[in-house]
């Protein structure tokens, strides 16, 4: 009975930090097509993002100059996602991020950008 009584209280708490819930559900279905126009402008434009994961950094390469939105998110937590908004830096349009304050494991890479009138959305995983 205390196994059963301690599983409930363990998934009522981690519950609100489970990234598989979405807060805006009802949002992002009204917004579906200017999403899905994004990730397409990414193929026909050849503007797929280069991601480099050194030791110290999570380094992404823009095609062109550009206000972004960066989110990493942690499956296993949300407590530890992050988001990023700024312009490209230098010649070579990038966007550095700090992983020395990252945990290990798997993390899902949410990047929207603007450039040229025309909006981006690239979504991957990676692994630190």
């Amino acid at each position: 009975m205390l196994f059963i009584l301690g599983m409930v209280i363990y998934m009522f708490r981690v519950h609100g930090r489970d990234a598989l819930v979405e807060e805006n559900y009802y949002e992002k279905g009204v917004n579906y097509n200017s999403e899905f126009n994004a990730k397409q402008n990414v193929f026909h434009d050849n503007a797929k993002p280069t991601i480099t994961v050194t030791s110290k950094q999570i380094i992404i390469q823009l095609k062109t100059s550009s206000r972004f939105n960066l989110v990493l998110m942690k499956p296993s937590n949300s407590d530890e996602d992050l988001k990023f908004e700024g312009n490209t830096f230098g010649d070579s349009n990038l966007i550095l991020v700090d992983k020395t304050t990252l945990s290990k494991g798997l993390w899902f890479i949410k990047l929207e950008w603007h450039a040229n009138n025309t909006d981006y959305l690239f979504k991957n995983n990676i692994t630190l």
